[in-house]
């Protein structure tokens, strides 16, 4: 029997060893790569149950298949709670054993396929892709460690462009749901009669064009993630049918009777300014506070340099592989400059447009300042220094410029100001609150001097 199945299993146009008994095919099984293994029940030492103890214990086992002639419903049952995949009850056809094989091989090659890719969606999104030179942008990546493994609600604030859903990502594939879905939705994006629909799902006939059920991305993300993006563009009545999930756990589609029970984490993000939104009306407190229990805030690029040229390789590595052939792309000296001066108004998502657009027009692998978009060449790095010694300006004086003027670049932000010019916080207030007593005995003085002209004419 077994050299016939062999010749059989070979003449159909699988690779085939054979073993006469179960010692021998574990050993071999050890040594060697197999997808499959077909074995006898009842073989003398070791019988096919102990064989199958053995394989599931290897790593990355084969699919196991027993043939017996004691096919009793009892043998199928220990059989597959042992491990084995299915099995085959003497007499057979060889037709029959070729079908089970080729399933077996089948199911076996997408399970493989389906671990590779969560594999590469989990490298995609690992903390690892988090480019972190900066120190605001390492206090992201160590607050994401943190909170990954917690079922909190996350809110990532940032410009439009810094990576939020990124960061997203990476909370739920760094998490405990990894192997569940992950589902992202732009709440911008969606018609406001049809959010709802969308969000939480619909029975057949709850509206004209309800012509099935239709189940909502919560119902999808269960045991997973949500991702609610640009949440300040839900209108205020979708954001008490939001509260009462977040509250109760519990969604209940437009048309249904029941509410469904869910267990997803809600991560949501925003490039509005929540708290002036509190003031004005146009969003919920309870809301605001229900996913706003862990703040996760993105700075702009132009606020940390020091991550713009790693995170420009990191992307040029991965558009270089996608050429064909492959291709190692590199960024000139001069292009280099370029990119750190220019002000980056779209953020990580205009780089990764900017370098794109460099790798389609750059001859070979070197991309040159003439192969940047005009708007990034125009930004040519101004002589700061130079123009400091020609004023004639102090020490002093330049710390005191700079410092206002990256305070001015980030909006007032003395927080991220402090970690752009590597200063503890203390020291920057300090420092402010020197040049406003400087400032304000300079008025004085300037006072005194206009009140004593006054007299003397």
């Amino acid at each position: 029997m077994r050299d016939l199945l062999t010749e059989e299993l070979g003449d159909a146009g699988f690779q085939v060893q054979a073993a006469a008994n179960a010692a021998a095919g574990l050993e071999l099984a050890r040594a060697e790569r197999f997808d499959l293994i077909i074995t006898d029940l009842r073989m003398p030492e070791m019988d096919g149950f102990d064989l199958i103890r053995g394989v599931m214990a290897m790593p990355s086992a084969p699919h196991v298949v027993m043939i017996t002639a004691f096919g009793s419903i009892e043998t199928a049952i220990r059989a597959v709670k042992l491990g084995a995949y299915d099995y085959i009850t003497k007499p057979f056809e060889i037709d029959e054993l070729l079908l089970v094989a080729d399933k077996a091989l089948g199911e076996r090659a997408l399970r493989s396929k389906v671990a590779r890719l969560q594999r590469e969606v989990e490298e995609r999104y690992g903390l690892g892709n988090l480019i972190a030179k900066s120190q605001a942008m390492r206090d992201v990546v160590s607050l994401v460690q943190r909170i990954a493994g917690s079922t909190a609600s996350v809110l990532i604030t940032g410009e439009s462009g810094t990576g939020k859903e990124l960061v997203a990502r990476a909370i739920h594939y760094n998490s405990a749901r990894a192997s569940a879905p992950f589902v992202a939705v732009n709440l911008a994006a969606v018609p406001e009669s049809l959010i709802e629909s969308e969000l939480f799902g619909h029975k057949k006939g709850a509206f004209t064009d309800a012509r099935a059920d239709k189940p909502g991305l919560f119902i999808e993300a269960d045991n997973g993630t949500i991702f609610l993006d640009e949440i300040g563009e839900l209108a205020l009545p979708l954001q008490s049918k939001l509260l009462r999930v977040l509250q109760e756990h519990e969604v209940r589609p437009l048309g249904a009777t029941k509410d469904q029970r869910v267990d997803v984490r809600v991560v949501s993000a925003t490039n509005r300014n929540l708290e002036s939104m509190l003031a004005d009306g146009s969003f919920r407190e309870d809301l605001y506070y229900r996913l706003n229990v862990i703040q996760v805030d993105l700075p702009p690029l132009r606020s940390r340099p020091e991550d713009i040229v790693p995170l420009a390789e990191h992307v040029l590595a991965q558009l270089g592989g996608r050429q064909t052939p492959p291709r190692k792309m590199r960024l000139s000296s001069e292009a280099q400059q370029l990119l750190l001066a220019y002000n980056w108004p779209g953020n990580v998502r205009e780089l990764m447009n900017v370098l794109e657009r460099g790798v389609a027009l750059c001859q070979g692998e070197l991309i040159a300042d003439d192969d940047l978009p005009p708007q990034v060449r125009e930004k040519r790095p101004a002589d700061f220094l130079g123009t400091a010694v020609a004023r004639r300006m102090t020490l002093a004086d330049l710390e005191r410029e700079f410092i206002e003027a990256v305070l001015a670049d980030e909006a007032g932000n003395k927080t991220r100001a402090a970690q752009r010019l590597g200063l503890d916080r203390k020291t920057l207030y300090r420092k402010l609150d020197e040049y406003a007593k400087d400032r304000e005995g300079a008025a004085q003085t300037a006072a005194r001097a206009a009140s004593q002209g006054d007299e003397d004419s």
